[in-house]
């Protein structure tokens, strides 16, 4: 009779060890320490002008250090008064720009990626990829053509060519981000407004535009920031000095013979940089989760 043979069980696998947890507090330090080494290369000029808008006229490029040798406050009452207007004048005419961007870009972008989202209509598909392909057109290639327009409707030394076209919804690349959030948006929620009776306006106002505040916010930060930085545009629709904004007015600074108070200069440029920082902070918390959960289904 034959005999069965017993297969031998192989040996369980031994557990990895694990890291000792002075090895992972190695990893991490060396990880902050370089991500804040990173962190200073790229702060570096916000502090060196800074800095230089508290030192003295001749230690501004004769001395590379970040802390001045003398603090000089006065580059900023000097910078405040030293144009034409007082500096609050230029930035109230950034900031009556920016506001009507923003509203423009909010309303206009909304509606249109509202359509491209959830309506039907003809040509859908091909008036959407038509839009896309204008974020390629360079700024360079409508300028004159639109500074034509402009000019025969009477709008030029105006605020009107800077604030109408984002009435039109212009900008395709926050219709597309707008585009991309609404379609990550369950259409169980349109259906359900449709029999409560809602139509499409009152779906577009009381379900999307509620849920859309991560994208809204993203485009008013990015309005904001582009249209305050914005130097091409006004210089060449603004030509009064009444009507000029806070990138054209440190643009005056500069003389043509080189005598530049550049003091005063980086002073006003600390200053032009508050509303920017205030304004992404303030909607920090938005502009994350918008450009996180944009095109998530």
């Amino acid at each position: 009779m034959a005999t069965m043979t017993e297969t031998p069980t192989p040996a369980p696998a031994r557990p990895r060890a694990k890291q000792s947890s002075a090895t992972v507090g190695l990893k991490r330090f060396v990880f902050h320490l370089v991500l804040i080494a990173a962190a200073m290369v790229m702060i570096y000029p916000l502090l060196w002008m800074l800095s230089a808008s508290l030192k003295p006229l001749d230690e501004i490029f004769s001395d590379p250090g970040l802390v001045p040798s003398s603090w000089e406050w006065g580059n900023y009452a000097d910078g405040w008064n030293a144009l034409p207007h007082p500096f609050e004048k230029y930035i109230w005419n950034s900031m009556v720009i920016v506001a009507g961007s923003i509203l423009g870009n909010l309303v206009s972008c909304s509606m249109a990626a509202y359509a491209f989202a959830r309506l039907k209509f003809p040509m859908r598909g091909m008036l959407f990829a038509i839009m896309l392909g204008t974020i390629m057109l360079p700024i360079h290639v409508v300028i004159i053509p639109q500074y034509i327009l402009f000019n025969e409707l009477g709008w030029v030394d105006t605020f009107w060519p800077l604030i109408v076209p984002k009435l039109l919804a212009t900008d395709a690349f926050f219709v597309f981000l707008m585009v991309q959030f609404i379609r990550g948006l369950p259409k169980e929620l349109d259906e359900a407004a449709s029999i409560d009776g809602c139509g499409y306006w009152g779906t577009y106002l009381r379900v999307i535009m509620p849920l859309c505040m991560p994208a809204l916010a993203t485009t008013a930060i990015f309005t904001f920031i582009w249209t305050w930085n914005d130097f091409y545009s006004q210089l060449i629709y603004l030509r009064d000095v009444d009507l000029q904004t806070v990138p054209l007015a440190l643009r005056l600074f500069m003389d043509s013979t080189g005598t530049t108070n550049w003091g005063a200069l980086f002073a006003m440029s600390i200053v032009a940089l508050g509303p920017i920082f205030g304004f992404f902070l303030a909607g920090q918390r938005y502009l994350v989760r918008g450009i996180a959960t944009t095109g998530i289904k």
